[in-house]
């Protein structure tokens, strides 16, 4: 095999073809734009609502709300290339196949791999947070579940460790035993995940009905949250801004950016949509305003109505309440944050068995995986193997890793598509007409020739301004900054050879800057973040070359 067939493109007319009507065709088109927008608000209000912003305050103090606009705009970008490989790839397969029409095969191999860090991975952290909510909201009708039965191993193993009380170090001491093993697991997290499978596995309509249904619960519990916690807030909790500085801001980027994942998932559902490349863009980006004016209201309101260090814990909307002895409603969010993070499961565990189908269609994942279920028209294998990918890690993983592991795959994978949009190749005349007359959605192109490298300049000499140590600060690598200070460099070499290629090529501008900000969020990623987001790029890497180099059908075809 040579070197350049690892990098070999598949025409979008061959995935047209294998997709939606095509010879892998099956899959049933019950989504509308609503459902669409309900299953982005669905993916989005969940875990970063109810449990991540918590620590992203805790970091960053009320200056966070500078981070949530900061990503918010990177996703905005992000959203519109997504919505742009919809309008020309109105398949199932998201990010994957964006990277196979653009980048060639070996990227499709990493994105499909990394993704599964978004999907999978994520909703490991979803459901260790619906289990704490879930058990409080049981111990509201007075039903108390054994700790060992709460709580996940490796953090009860920890707290044990660390002597520190509570639930973990209780449930060391009093979970039954096996030979010489502790049975300790988060029973609710297990159990929800059951559920969230059976519902994906039986059909989309059968999951839209549900989550359209629990959006609504959720949308009109936040607001009640917003309203109800608007009357406690005390202004001087708003001083200082940034008690931590900007770089306490930017240490909350993988809580912050994790609010948003999930807006992409929507792309996944192509194939089941009724007008893909009209309604896809319009979903993604409607529910990415909604959630962003929603997020940026509700850490005002957090930290408004207590100090920004009280912040620190995995349930934040049922601390302010409690502390502010409002008993009301904790019983309301903890009802709200079960509903929410379902409907997050669900459109996750809807997104994952899909990239595997599109995967397996290539040939670079067994056949099984893009098997239709006869009666229930879903990737059924898939689905039950994504349950499996779920459930295992939740007996031995805790939420921090999960957390951090999730958001650096899924910025990754941001990353390249909006490199892959602008690599592109522009659309003819005929194509440029048809997507008007259809309806289809096309990135309005801004030449970035000169507009780029003076939003450069501009923003460095604000930077410089407003932070005068920033520059110095970074090229210090001695002790703690390293990692920070050299991702950021990396960071400056880029936007320098990105001003330079704007300049030469004439890129368009939108992708661009999604591209560069979604490249900014990733220099404030910690160094095990790195680490780890390695070794899993290795392993997709040895299970690539070992299997699917050898049995990609663009592979076998050239053959």
């Amino acid at each position: 095999m040579a070197f350049k067939d690892l990098f070999r493109t598949k025409p979008i007319s061959k995935i047209l073809q294998q997709g939606g009507d095509g010879e892998h065709g099956g899959l049933h088109k019950v989504l509308s734009v609503r459902d669409l927008t309900f299953f982005g608000i669905a993916a989005i209000i969940g875990g970063g609502t109810f449990s991540a912003i918590g620590n992203a305050c805790f970091t960053g103090g009320p200056g966070v709300i500078l981070l949530y606009i900061i990503c918010a705009i990177a996703c905005g970008f992000t959203a519109m290339c997504y919505a742009e490989f919809a309008s020309r790839v109105p398949v199932s397969g998201s990010a994957y196949t964006y990277a196979y029409v653009s980048f060639g095969e070996l990227f499709a191999w990493i994105i499909g791999w990394a993704l599964i860090m978004e999907y999978s991975i994520g909703n490991i952290y979803i459901a260790f947070s619906w289990s704490g909510y879930f058990t409080k909201l049981l111990e509201s009708f007075h039903i108390h579940l054994p700790e060992w039965l709460t709580i996940n191993y490796t953090e009860a193993h920890r707290n044990f460790l660390e002597n520190k009380p509570g639930e973990g170090f209780n449930a060391w001491q009093n979970a039954p035993m096996l030979g010489s093993l502790r049975i300790i697991f988060d029973l609710p997290a297990v159990f929800i995940n059951v559920i969230i499978t059976y519902l994906v596995y039986r059909g989309t309509k059968e999951s839209k009905n549900f989550s359209n249904a629990m959006v609504v619960v959720k949308l009109l519990i936040v607001l009640l949250v917003i309203v109800v916690g608007a009357f406690y807030i005390d202004i001087d909790n708003w001083t200082p801004f940034m008690p931590n500085s900007f770089s306490g801001v930017m240490a909350g980027v993988s809580a912050v950016f994790f609010a948003y994942i999930g807006f992409d998932a929507v792309s996944t559902l192509a194939e089941e949509s009724k007008n893909p490349q009209r309604d896809l863009p319009k979903g993604m980006i409607y529910s990415l305003v909604i959630c962003t004016v929603l997020y940026i209201i509700l850490a005002l309101v957090l930290t408004g109505m207590v100090s920004y260090t009280q912040l620190g814990v995995t349930d934040p909307l049922a601390e302010i309440f409690e502390l502010k002895g409002v008993k009301w409603m904790l019983f309301i969010v903890s009802i709200a944050a079960v509903v929410a993070m379902t409907s997050v499961m669900l459109v996750f565990q809807l997104g994952q068995p899909r990239i595997w189908m599109t995967m397996s269609r290539d040939g670079l994942m067994p056949q099984k995986f893009s098997k239709i279920h006869p009666k229930y028209k879903t990737p059924g294998f898939a689905t039950i193997v994504t349950g499996i990918v779920v459930g295992l890690p939740i007996f031995f993983t805790d939420e921090t890793f999960v957390l951090d592991f999730t958001s650096i795959g899924t910025l990754f994978a941001f990353v390249l598509v909006c490199g892959g949009v602008l690599m592109l190749s522009p659309r003819s005349e005929e194509e440029e007409a048809e997507s008007k007359t259809k309806g289809k959605f096309r990135i309005p192109y801004i030449n970035s020739r000169f507009i780029f490298p003076v939003l450069i300049v501009i923003a460095s000499g604000i930077v410089q301004y407003a932070f005068p140590n920033f520059f110095t600060d970074t090229f210090d690598f001695s002790g703690d900054a390293l990692t920070t200070n050299v991702s950021m460099v990396a960071f400056f070499v880029l936007c320098i050879v990105m001003a330079v290629l704007a300049f030469v090529k004439q890129l368009s501008l939108i992708p661009l800057l999604g591209l560069v900000s979604c490249c900014y969020l990733l220099t404030g990623m910690a160094a095990s973040n790195w680490m780890w987001f390695g070794a899993w790029l290795v392993i997709g890497l040895v299970i690539y070359f070992i299997y699917g180099r050898n049995n990609s059908k663009l592979n076998l075809t050239k053959s």
